[in-house]
């Protein structure tokens, strides 16, 4: 057991699956002899080879376009993209080919690979390298999308990632990448997908978040507590494909959720949460389900993130006003 931040955990993750498969290899820019713009890469191509940890081009189309071909061909390729902000050049690949790979060969040939990238808001990042877009490409049948929420998660989502047979993509909180320390067994052990963890038990409201909402949704938690309010905390995880089981049994159990999210609110995954609760628990619940999160402009510079992101004390504000009908 080792104390490891979030992206030494991922770094772990990499080197135990390269270590075990040698179909997996790593592409993207400035990751091998660099090790990444937050050194997630760091010293895995001096321990795997060029080969097998690959510079490429400032060109985020042709790096999603190569890890598709190299996919279909067998290889688990993980292709970094440096920000999410130059994610979208990728989307015509990651949907048009890698996400309808299985379908359109009628399972023929499917497309193993993994697209990391940092997420988020919340380092004074310039503009187009603090967005949430996980909402674009949770749209999409044939992609799964994964974000953690701690370092330990991590490590066992993205072993996961990469051994699955259908492309994933994982999304890494920026702001999470070296903001605590937990025990990491790099055991080489994965944690299932497509499921939500339990972070927290309790009886009055259910708040419902994911990636860097969680440790601040785990001190309102706290907060709440000494005003005698008992919630429980779900990380979602894995966004797409949603495991609402999880969700619908805790809002049945507490009648109350708040979702929490850093994406824009309009048409936001916490929208797709809230329908399916309005759906199939509107009789538990007693009082309408509200939503936390950013709002819809563009990711402000600097000092403006800490008023675009939810807050401590806006995510405390709507658990109050569930409670007390307001």
């Amino acid at each position: 057991m080792t104390q490891l931040n979030l992206v030494e955990s991922i770094n772990a993750a990499l080197a135990c699956e390269m270590a075990r498969d040698d179909s997996v290899l790593l592409l993207g820019e400035d990751i091998g002899a660099n090790g990444g713009v937050f050194r997630a890469t760091n010293g895995l191509q001096a321990r795997f080879g060029r080969a097998r940890v690959i510079d490429t081009p400032l060109a985020e189309g042709g790096i999603a376009g190569v890890a598709v071909g190299m996919a279909a061909m067998g290889l688990r390729p993980v292709a970094e993209i440096q920000f999410t902000g130059f994610i979208y050049p990728t989307m015509d690949q990651m949907i048009n080919h890698a996400s309808r790979m299985r379908n359109r060969t009628r399972g023929r040939l499917s497309c193993p690979m993994v697209l990391r990238s940092p997420y988020g808001a919340g380092i004074h990042a310039p503009e187009h390298h603090s967005e949430s877009p996980e909402a674009l490409f949770a749209h999409m049948p044939g992609l799964r999308v994964v974000i953690p929420s701690a370092p330990a998660r991590a490590y066992g989502l993205l072993l996961a990632a990469m051994r699955d047979p259908d492309p994933v993509v994982f999304l890494e909180p920026t702001r999470l990448y070296r903001l605590f320390k937990q025990d990491v067994e790099d055991d080489g052990e994965s944690l299932p997908l497509d499921t939500c963890f339990l972070c927290r038990e309790g009886r009055d409201a259910t708040i419902v978040a994911w990636g860097a909402m969680i440790p601040e949704v785990m001190r309102a938690a706290e907060a709440l507590e000494s005003a005698g309010i008992d919630v429980e905390v779900i990380d979602v995880a894995t966004i797409k494909p949603l495991d609402m089981e999880t969700i619908l049994r805790s809002v049945e159990k507490t009648g109350r959720c708040v979702i929490v999210h850093e994406a824009p609110r309009a048409v936001g995954v916490g929208a797709e949460i809230a329908a399916e609760i309005a759906e199939r628990a509107l009789y538990s619940l007693q009082a309408p389900v509200r939503r936390v999160t950013a709002y819809d402009v563009v990711t402000p510079l600097s000092r403006l993130e800490k008023q675009y992101i939810p807050s401590l004390e806006r995510i405390v504000g709507a658990v109050r006003g569930l409670m007390e009908g307001t």
